[in-house]
């Protein structure tokens, strides 16, 4: 299996922990059962593995993240540098044409796409490997994942199928709604569009020569500066009519804010490991006190400094060299807004 994982941004809605520096994707905040930590993208990278030892994984990703991401996966990772942000269609046709022209993987061959951040079980990768296999196999051009809903969430948009097989045709694609209209998406068999998707090689190259004038890597990334910055959804999965989805019904959790990441967290503390910058659990004194009045109450801290919580619900506070987030956990996702004013 060919794995694309798509590592940018900067993931600013978990600021202080997360910014511009070091992304969300490389905080070390699950715990392995050998007791040590481990971040977003080695939990992904080594999750992958377990299904397909011998997947080829890439990651795209900006120039200076390729430092971390040899750091923490090892010199064997693909990467495929971004010169710079121009959204996931340029970001993921520059990776197809590394695979193709760097890698030399055929055009025949299928490449499965997917966020380097959600938190995942072993059965979401399974359902990778169909993907993957469907695609192949030239079943569509286009091969999705959907997401079965479990609220009518307004941070994702919905894909609606023709029908409600577990492998469905595309109806349609609906943008990001309001609440009521979410609730109306679900009634009518819609899925969550968590960005997970597969096509042959040489279907994207193809694509990549029509949208952009460029047919291969070095004409990409010489010319990155110049592409539109634009979505895949907009560029391509949108307008594909050769199309199909399958259905996902378990586990996936989008951790970009600090309500999702802290359901997936095993810990209500995660304190600075002393002398490093790595995070490691325990409530310890002089490291974080959660007083046992508290409900539903985490604490990240990065820093030397003690954190006191006492008579708090629903909150979450994280600490780090670079500012102090004190939030309730249902005013958490909007945080981002406030945060690009403190950073510009």
């Amino acid at each position: 299996m060919n794995v694309i994982l798509l590592s940018g941004g900067s993931g600013r809605r978990l600021w202080p922990l997360s910014g511009d520096v070091r992304s969300k994707q490389f905080i070390p905040v699950f715990r392995r059962d050998d007791g040590s930590y481990e971040s977003m993208v080695q939990r992904m990278y080594r999750q992958i593995r377990a299904v397909d030892p011998d997947a080829k994984v890439t990651v795209a990703t900006a120039g200076f993240q390729a430092g971390l991401l040899k750091e923490q996966l090892g010199e064997e990772v693909g990467i495929s540098i971004e010169p710079e942000r121009r959204d996931t269609f340029p970001a993921i046709v520059l990776a197809t044409a590394y695979l193709k022209d760097k890698m030399s993987i055929s055009d025949d061959d299928s490449v499965v796409v997917c966020p380097v951040d959600p938190y995942v079980e072993e059965d979401y990768f399974r359902a990778l490997s169909v993907l993957s296999e469907r695609a192949k196999s030239g079943s569509a051009n286009l091969v999705l994942m959907g997401m079965e809903p479990t609220y009518p969430a307004e941070i994702f948009g919905y894909v609606i199928p023709e029908t409600s097989d577990e492998i469905s045709r595309v109806s349609s694609f609906k943008e990001k709604p309001d609440e009521k209209t979410a609730r109306e998406f679900i009634e009518k068999g819609a899925l969550w569009n968590g960005g997970v998707f597969a096509y042959r090689i040489g279907y994207m190259m193809e694509k990549a020569k029509e949208i952009t004038g460029y047919g291969d890597y070095k004409e990409l990334f010489d010319n990155y500066a110049s592409l539109t910055k634009i979505s895949f959804d907009y560029a391509v999965a949108e307008k594909e009519s050769s199309i199909e989805i399958l259905r996902f019904g378990g586990r996936w959790e989008d951790l970009g804010t600090f309500d999702t990441l802290t359901g997936a967290l095993a810990m209500d503390v995660l304190g600075r490991k002393e002398g490093t910058d790595e995070l490691r659990s325990g409530a310890l004194i002089g490291d974080a006190l959660l007083d046992e009045t508290c409900e539903n109450v985490h604490v990240l801290n990065e820093t030397d400094m003690p954190v006191l919580a006492m008579g708090l619900k629903n909150v979450v506070i994280a600490l780090s060299k670079d500012g102090l987030l004190v939030a309730d956990k249902d005013a958490a996702p909007g945080s981002k807004k406030y945060v690009d004013r403190i950073l510009g």
